[in-house]
C-alpha cells in the first residue's frame, strides 16, 4: 500500500526521524492560510508546494491542463500560493512514472523552505530501505548523489551507490550506521545526526512493516541538520492487520478502479495491455496461463487470481471485472482443482453466465483436478457457448484462434 509524502512523513515522526515540516491541503484558499502560517513560523516568505500523488519524478513533471507549470514548485508570496495551487489542484500531473494518463491531484504539501543558506554548506543525499531477496537481507541503499537525476546516476555511475545489509530479525549495528555516515563524506555534527536519523529510519522500516522507505533527497542543511525533504513508503499489505491505523491511510482515488473493485472480493488483479482475459486459482498457475497465452501468439490483458475458494460469486465478480476491459476479445477460464472442486467452478461459470446474460465474446473454460469429470458434464449439459480444454496449450489455442475470429 502506498502512502502519500505527507502520510509518510507522519509516520516518521513516530520514530523521532526529522522531516521539513509541511501542511497538505486541498483547497486554494487553505494553501495561501497554510503558508501565511509556515511564513510566521519560520520567518522566512519562502516555501515549496508540492503535488501529492503516488508516483515519482513530480519536480520534472508537467500539468497536463498548465504545461508550464511541474508538480513542486517553490513560491515567496501570498500570490504565488494562490497562482501555483490553482493551477495544479484538481488537475492532472504527468511524471516519467505515472504514464501519459498522469494523475489528478487532490492534495498538495505547503512545505518549509529548506535551502536556507549558501549551496557550499547543504548537500543532498539518497537513501532508500527495501528487501533484498537474493540475499534474504534487508538492504539500506545510499548514494552521495541524491536529488532528481538518483536514476541517472544509478544508470551510468553505479559506484556511487553504496549497500548495506542487514538480517531480518536484527538491529542496525551501530557500525553499520556509522559506515554510512562515513561513505557519505560526513564528520563531526552531521556525522552524528546522520548515524542517529539512519538508525530510527530503520527501526521505522521495520515498525511499521514497510515493504520499501525511501528518503530522496535525503538533506544536510547548513548547520549540519539531517532531514528527510521528501519520502516514499509502501507498506506490506500482508502485514495490515498489525496496523489497522495505517490500513486508513489506503487513497483508493490514486489506484486503478477495477482493482480495487476486485479487491473487494478478495480477487487479485492487475491490468495489463493484451486482449485475452484470465481467470486463474493460484499464482503460478496465473503466471503460467499468461506465459502460454503469449506462447500461442496472444497477449494476456490481466492477471486474476480467484483464490483457493472460488464460488458462483467470485466467478461472477470475475467475469464482470474482467468484461470491463474493452479491449478483452476472449476469456480463458483455467482452473486447478485442488482445494477446490472444478464442478463447484463449472457451476459458478454456468450460474455468472446466466446471470449476466449480455457475454457475447468466447470462452474457453479449463477444469482439471478434483470432480474434473463432473465439471465438464456439467458445462456439456448447459447449452451455453463454453469451449471446453483438457491441456493447457490446447486452451490457449482456443483463445487465440477465437480471438483471431474477432
Amino acid at each position: 500500500m502506498n502512502l502519500h509524502e505527507y502520510q509518510a512523513k507522519e509516520l516518521l515522526k513516530r520514530y523521532n526521524v526529522p522531516t521539513q515540516e509541511g501542511i497538505a491541503v486541498s483547497k486554494v484558499e487553505d494553501a495561501v492560510n497554510a503558508y501565511k502560517q509556515m511564513s510566521t513560523t519560520n520567518g522566512t516568505k519562502f516555501a515549496v508546494i508540492k503535488a501529492q500523488i503516488h508516483a515519482g519524478g513530480r519536480g520534472k513533471g508537467r500539468m497536463v491542463e498548465v504545461p508550464e507549470q511541474s508538480g513542486v514548485q517553490v513560491i515567496k508570496s501570498a500570490e504565488d500560493v494562490e497562482r501555483v495551487a490553482t493551477n495544479i489542484l484538481g488537475h492532472t500531473l504527468v511524471t516519467i512514472q505515472t504514464g501519459d494518463a498522469g494523475k489528478k491531484v487532490s492534495k498538495i504539501l505547503i512545505a518549509q523552505d529548506m535551502y536556507y543558506d549558501g549551496p557550499s554548506e547543504r548537500k543532498e543525499f539518497y537513501l532508500s530501505i527495501l528487501l533484498d531477496r537474493a540475499t534474504k537481507q534487508n538492504v539500506i541503499m545510499y548514494s552521495t548523489e541524491g536529488g532528481m537525476d538518483i536514476e541517472t546516476v544509478a544508470h551510468d555511475t553505479p559506484h556511487l551507490i553504496f549497500k548495506e545489509w542487514v538480517k531480518p530479525g536484527f538491529p542496525l549495528q551501530a557500525f553499520q550506521a556509522r559506515n554510512i555516515a562515513f561513505k557519505l563524506g560526513l564528520s563531526g555534527v552531521a556525522l552524528k545526526n546522520m548515524v542517529k536519523f539512519v538508525t530510527n529510519l530503520y527501526d521505522a522500516y521495520v515498525g511499521l512493516d514497510c515493504a520499501m522507505l525511501e528518503i530522496n533527497p535525503l538533506f544536510k542543511s547548513a548547520d549540519d541538520k539531517i532531514l528527510a525533504v521528501d519520502c516514499k513508503m509502501n507498506l506490506d499489505d500482508n502485514a495490515l492487520m498489525r496496523h489497522p491505523d495505517l490500513a486508513d491511510m489506503r487513497d483508493k482515488s490514486e489506484e486503478d478502479p477495477t482493482e480495487v473493485e476486485a479487491g473487494e472480493f478478495n480477487l487479485n488483479y492487475v491490468k495489463l495491455d493484451g486482449n485475452v482475459g484470465c481467470m486463474v486459482n493460484g499464482a503460478g498457475l496465473a503466471m503460467a496461463t499468461m506465459d502460454m497465452i503469449k506462447l500461442a501468439g496472444g497477449e494476456p490483458a490481466n492477471f486474476l487470481d480467484v483464490g483457493g475458494t472460488a464460488n458462483a460469486q467470485t466467478v461472477e465478480a470475475g467475469f464482470r471485472i474482467i468484461m470491463k476491459d474493452p479491449n478483452v476479445k476472449a476469456i480463458l477460464v483455467n482452473i486447478f482443482g485442488g482445494i477446490v472442486r472444478c464442478d463447484r467452478v463449472a457451476a459458478g461459470v454456468i450460474e455468472a453466465y446466466q446471470k449476466m446474460g449480455n457475454i457475447t465474446i468466447p470462452i474457453i473454460v479449463r477444469l482439471q483436478g478434483t470432480n474434473a469429470e463432473a465439471a465438464q458434464q456439467l458445462l456439456k449439459e448447459s447449452g451455453l457457448k463454453v469451449q471446453s480444454a483438457i491441456l493447457l496449450s490446447e486452451a490457449a489455442e482456443l483463445v487465440q484462434k477465437a480471438v483471431a475470429g474477432n
